[in-house]
């Protein structure tokens, strides 16, 4: 009996200790949200063709495509998804459906929140800080992150999700140059703190971006060693959205462009915001 009593103890225990580490994630889920939510300018700019005269033609082109003239130039998103996220490998993906909301502010940092649908249930957070994965909502399987690996690989991510989905982020600056490459190509380069990502980018005749591809540093191999190696995403599906053309589908993965390319990621967006301060 004693042994039942102390064994309902250490479960009790434990369930409480990890609800109080979900508790504890959360609110720091909510804390990065809200410290990126605030980077939305006050009074906002708005686009015109003179901020990319001197650009590259492939670059004019790829920002007269995604933002109209006249549009207020809002760096900061917030994307809800629904689609497909693997849980396997290249052989074996385990697909499993899944609903996913972020916020997107490059070159600050980046929140994404996902839950899988059907079957046993992982959910969790992906940041500029950490990587966060349950099962059953309570229980870890990935905790990772709060090191200069992590921050380097997790700013390739959201400098090139910047371009898929937040081009007034992107617009040159001190921290953001362009070049062209050829004819239909051209790379933007993005500077924050000690880090830098270079991602190149592809566009067709109109300007719509159609393929983004940089080099990550990432530790996705069978080594599971940190280092470059290609990623990349092709997006259809564009719409408007508040005066910037944008995809409303991204398929993702690592060894783009390779005979090991693994779209681990297949996104159909529901809704784009950009906030903006009510005046």
């Amino acid at each position: 009996m004693k042994f039942i009593i102390a064994l309902g103890l250490l479960s009790l225990f434990g369930i409480l200790t990890l609800s109080a580490l979900l508790v504890w994630d959360q609110r720091a889920d909510r804390a990065e949200w809200n410290r990126l939510a605030a980077l939305k300018p006050v009074t906002p700019e708005r686009f015109t063709p003179e901020v990319i005269a001197e650009l590259p033609e492939p670059v004019r082109r790829y920002f007269s495509f995604t933002i109209q003239p006249g549009t207020p130039l809002l760096p900061v998103a917030e994307i809800d998804m629904d689609g497909h996220f693997s849980l396997g490998t290249r052989n074996d993906p385990a697909y499993r459906p899944m609903e996913a909301r972020q916020i997107l502010a490059a070159p600050e940092g980046f929140v994404w929140a996902m839950r899988t649908r059907g079957g046993m249930p992982v959910s969790g957070s992906d940041s500029a800080g950490w990587t966060r994965f349950r099962i059953f909502w309570l229980i870890p399987v990935a905790r990772l992150g709060g090191n200069p690996d992590h921050r380097r690989s997790a700013f390739g991510r959201y400098v090139a999700e910047a371009v898929i989905w937040s081009p007034a982020a992107l617009l040159p600056g001190p921290a953001v140059s362009w070049e062209g490459l050829e004819a239909d190509s051209t790379r933007v380069t993005v500077r924050h703190e000690d880090l830098e990502q270079a991602v190149d980018v592809t566009v067709d005749a109109e300007g719509r971006p159609v393929e983004v591809t940089f080099q990550r540093w990432s530790d996705a191999n069978p080594e599971k060693v940190h280092r470059l190696q290609p990623f990349g995403a092709i997006m259809p599906d564009f719409r408007e959205v508040a005066g910037y053309r944008l995809p409303f589908r991204v398929e993702a993965g690592n060894m783009f462009g390779t005979d090991n390319y693994f779209p681990f990621f297949i996104a159909d967006v529901t809704e784009i915001r950009f906030p903006r301060v009510e005046q």
